[in-house]
């Protein structure tokens, strides 16, 4: 299978992880340009998209998400922050993934994601 997020997922393209265990990985969007902190949360499993998930691997990405959150907020100072899937078309790439957005109707956009990076890693 020739897809992005599973070669993330498997250590063959390199990504700036912010969250990783045995299932799941949340990394920094390559583009920063919506919203700083940009981060996508996905299964390593893959899944095309949102319809295929069953019930609990949804619930574990809001699960991450719910501790993510916070940490990009309070590390970016940002004020507000939004959560979304894209489905079919509006998919860049075909595997599911949640997208966290802080700040993505509000705040500016200046700062690359090397630059995000250094503020969130420990």
């Amino acid at each position: 299978m020739d897809c992005l997020f599973c070669k993330i997922a498997q250590k063959e393209v390199d990504s700036k992880i912010l969250y990783e265990d045995e299932k799941y990985l949340a990394f920094l969007d390559i583009d920063q340009s919506d919203a700083e902190g940009h981060t996508l949360i996905i299964p390593k499993k893959h899944f095309e998209d949102y319809t295929e998930l069953d019930q609990e691997t949804l619930y574990e990405m809001f699960a991450i998400a719910r501790k993510l959150v916070p940490f990009l907020m309070e590390r970016l100072n940002k004020k507000a922050c939004t959560l979304l899937f894209n489905y079919k078309d509006s998919q860049k790439v075909k595997h599911v993934h949640l997208h966290i957005l802080p700040d993505f109707q509000f705040g500016p956009r200046s700062k690359s994601q090397e630059e995000i990076y250094e503020l969130l890693k420990d």
